[in-house]
């Protein structure tokens, strides 16, 4: 709520009912700590993903494994597991070079299973532009919904918008694609 900077590690044991030093008997750092929330946020991100798709009939069209990861992402971004994600998204710069790295990549292995699929889309017409720059595009007007974002069922002032998460995948995949041709 106050951010990393903002944040002491005696405001974090406070938060978690331990003592003020008790922080430094798991982690060597604040900075250690950040960077434990952004990895293990990723992983459990990396393996829900891999999931989803595996969940994926083996017969599945290029359009249904999109609709599978983007409706996935949603629920990392926004789902019940989603508390690393401000982390992620706000955090980053905190990190030194070395944590940058390793949460890197994570980040890159996630968005690597995007890229058969984009590519796939882009070769049959179904996605139009650079499927580099699309997957980019995408990721950044996913990511951005965990600013205006509430449940159908929640009481946020600053909601603009509210969905179900399959309505929103529906959303997002009417933006991105074309009819087949």
């Amino acid at each position: 709520a106050q951010g990393f900077a903002g944040t002491s590690t005696r405001d974090i044991a406070t938060a978690v009912g331990m003592r003020s030093g008790s922080p430094f008997y798991h982690f060597e750092s604040k900075e250690a700590l950040l960077a434990a929330v952004m990895l293990e946020g990723m992983q459990g991100a990396l393996q829900r993903q891999n999931a989803a798709l595996a969940g994926l009939p083996p017969n599945a069209d290029v359009r249904e494994r999109l609709r599978v990861l983007v409706r996935n992402h949603f629920d990392v971004l926004l789902g019940p597991d989603s508390d690393f994600i401000p982390v992620m998204l706000y955090e980053w710069r905190s990190l030194d070079a070395t944590q940058r790295s390793e949460v890197n990549r994570l980040k890159d292995e996630y968005e690597a299973a995007w890229v058969p699929v984009l590519d796939a889309l882009h070769a049959t017409r179904q996605l139009a532009g650079d499927p580099v720059l699309a997957r980019l595009m995408i990721f950044g007007a996913l990511n951005w919904s965990v600013q205006w974002y509430a449940p159908p069922s929640g009481r946020s002032a600053k909601a603009r918008a509210r969905a179900s998460l399959d309505e929103l995948t529906t959303a997002a995949l009417q933006l991105f694609l074309k009819e087949p041709t």
